[in-house]
């Protein structure tokens, strides 16, 4: 239970049994700073007003722009008490989602014949003395004849 809401039991308690405050809040479970605690008006209603309308001219503007217009017209110093209110009042922009192209697929051909696709492929290994090399393989699709490698070593000084 939070000491907000613990303050009215307090309250109930000094009303009903006539307990003093210090009584009625050390039953309750709150402090008696939090008991007298009143909250101070933050004076947020002109920046509001004035957000709202610059959100309104400005649809596209997020609030770090938003936050500049209204820092240029002296009304705020703290970015972050701007995005507070920016949040507060649903002002946020929504971000548009990519388009993605689409193309339709298409099944690939199954050869027929030998030598009428290849596919190519690297390979990387490591020697036991830590030397690596890398082997570009290529494939005949049809007979899965290996037509070529290609071995490549690092020069790395390894």
């Amino acid at each position: 239970m939070k000491p907000a809401a613990r303050k009215p039991v307090a309250r109930h308690l000094m009303e009903t049994f006539k307990l003093s405050e210090r009584v009625a809040c050390r039953l309750a479970g709150v402090s008696r700073t939090a008991f007298r605690y009143q909250r101070k008006d933050k004076g947020d209603v002109p920046i509001r007003t004035r957000l709202k309308e610059l959100a309104s001219q400005y649809p596209r503007y997020g609030y770090l722009m938003l936050h500049g217009l209204l820092k240029g017209e002296g009304l705020v110093i703290n970015r972050k008490r701007t995005y507070r209110l920016y949040t507060e009042e649903v002002l946020q922009v929504r971000t548009k989602k990519r388009k993605k192209l689409t193309r339709p697929r298409q099944p690939m051909e199954v050869p027929t014949a030998a030598n009428e696709r290849w596919s190519m492929d690297f390979v990387s290994d490591q020697l036991a003395n830590g030397r690596r090399f890398s082997v570009l393989n290529v494939v005949d699709d049809y007979s899965r004849e290996m037509v070529g490698q290609l071995v490549s070593v690092s020069i790395s000084g390894r």
